[in-house]
């Protein structure tokens, strides 16, 4: 698998020199989420040698001024051309290209890549395009994908329900997590079901998109869930996003992601914890394997685990996704590869939802006053019309209550009746629901 680069294709290193890029180079695509102690001290040694070298530099520029000032000056300038550094970057408090010691901080921080490093905005926008052109060049895309609820869902031990005791005997060996779905971690007195599929998704993914994780959770939890996914570091290497890496108190940000935002895809179950990258954003269906997982979410009902039932392995949400990013991935290479930089994979989106309900007229009845701009704006976003009054041309009339009169006139006009989760799960499969799936039956 081709591992992210952030200096292929590249002509010049404009704000960076070679120190640099190499060690980001190297920590974004040949690190694994483990940053051990001996890679640590490794990456410390090189910009240690960067900062000798600055400071061999700096010995000699004292001297100036003595009898010898001419010929050190000769030889210096023969040997080593001096820029004024941009500083495009810090580890610690050190610059990462000339080793001066910067007072301050600025910049955003990218400790998930390695704990103290710092980039500058002009530097991070020189990554981005040149990272660009590499990827778009083996015809790829960035994927941000969520874990809770999205890829896998996980329980505290303590909160198993007595239904749900039997997994206990159940559990597979974390010796070999590549074969197995559910794991019992007991140093964080957890357990964790991945979803069905999600090793058939991330592998087809990885052949399309250059693959990042993003959670809510801490980073000791986003690491142990990175290893029960990726166990051999094929798909997210150093690119695992915790909470602590954020820069906005309970949101998610393309800002700590290296990648131009005209090419991003986000998968999460949590509209609103994008609020700046909607458009990049595919809304995922919940999965609630364990029962704490419905309670947190307010569901009355057991829990997948409970009725020893799960998602469909081929036919499930992930399922069901894949085939939607392949479409999505499709259209945006689909076309002469002379213009790609100039694409942007949040129209492509856009217009393969606006196809989902394509054709569709619909009005609404005694929807709950909150609930209808929402779900109205989803409808036009999936390519519907939607209508205030009764028309001819009305395909379905979208209700909670079979009494009404719309609903009484969709009935006699053999319109289509359903309910409003027949948008929502149209919304979330990218595909028309089959509508005898969500009819709203008589109150008795």
């Amino acid at each position: 698998m081709k591992q992210m680069s952030v200096v292929a294709d590249s002509p010049v290193h404009s704000s960076s020199s070679d120190d640099f890029v190499a060690f980001l180079d190297n920590e974004l695509g040949a690190s694994s989420p483990d940053s051990s102690p001996d890679k640590e001290a490794e990456s410390q040694d090189e910009l240690e040698s960067v900062r000798i070298k600055r400071r061999k530099i700096e010995s000699i520029d004292e001297t100036e001024g003595s009898t010898s000032e001419g010929i050190i000056k000769q030889n210096l300038e023969a040997s080593v051309e001096v820029d004024v550094c941009t500083h495009p970057g810090s580890f610690g408090s050190m610059c990462i290209r000339c080793g001066q010691k910067l007072d301050g901080e600025s910049g955003v921080t990218f400790g998930y890549i390695h704990k103290g490093l710092r980039l500058h905005e002009e530097e991070i926008s020189r990554l981005r395009n040149t990272d660009m052109k590499s990827l778009l060049g083996h015809k790829k895309l960035y994927f941000v994908l969520d874990l809770d609820h999205t890829l896998l869902n996980s329980t505290l031990l303590a909160h198993l329900s007595s239904e749900e005791s039997y997994l206990l005997n159940q559990t597979d060996s974390l010796a070999d997590v590549s074969k197995g779905s559910l794991f019992k971690l007991e140093h964080m007195h957890m357990m964790t079901k991945l979803r069905p599929f999600v090793r058939s998704f991330l592998k087809e993914a990885s052949k399309m998109f250059e693959m990042y994780i993003y959670t809510m959770g801490d980073r000791p939890y986003a690491l142990e869930m990175a290893k029960l996914l990726d166990p051999q570091g094929e798909y997210f290497n150093a690119k695992v996003i915790s909470r602590d890496d954020g820069t906005q108190k309970h949101q998610k940000g393309l800002d700590v992601v290296l990648g131009q935002e005209s090419a991003v895809l986000i998968l999460d179950d949590t509209e609103h914890a994008w609020m700046k990258h909607k458009d990049n954003l595919i809304l995922m269906e919940r999965y609630h394997f364990f029962a704490s997982s419905c309670r947190q979410f307010g569901f009355n009902c057991k829990s997948l685990a409970e009725l020893r039932n799960d998602e469909d392995e081929t036919d499930g949400a992930l399922a069901k996704i894949l085939r939607v990013l392949k479409q999505v991935h499709c259209t945006f290479f689909n076309k002469h590869q002379d213009d790609l930089v100039d694409r942007d994979v949040r129209q492509v989106l856009s217009s393969v939802r606006s196809k989902v309900l394509g054709g569709c007229v619909i009005i609404f009845s005694r929807i709950f006053h909150g609930a209808l701009p929402s779900l109205r704006k989803m409808a036009e976003q999936l390519g519907a019309t939607c209508l205030t009054e009764v028309d001819p041309s009305v395909t379905h009339v979208v209700a909670t209550d079979a009494g009404t009169e719309k609903s009484w006139w969709a009935v006699k006009e053999n319109k289509f009746l359903v309910h409003p989760r027949w948008i929502e799960a149209a919304n979330y499969f990218w595909e028309k629901q089959p509508e005898e799936n969500f009819i709203i039956k008589k109150k008795q």
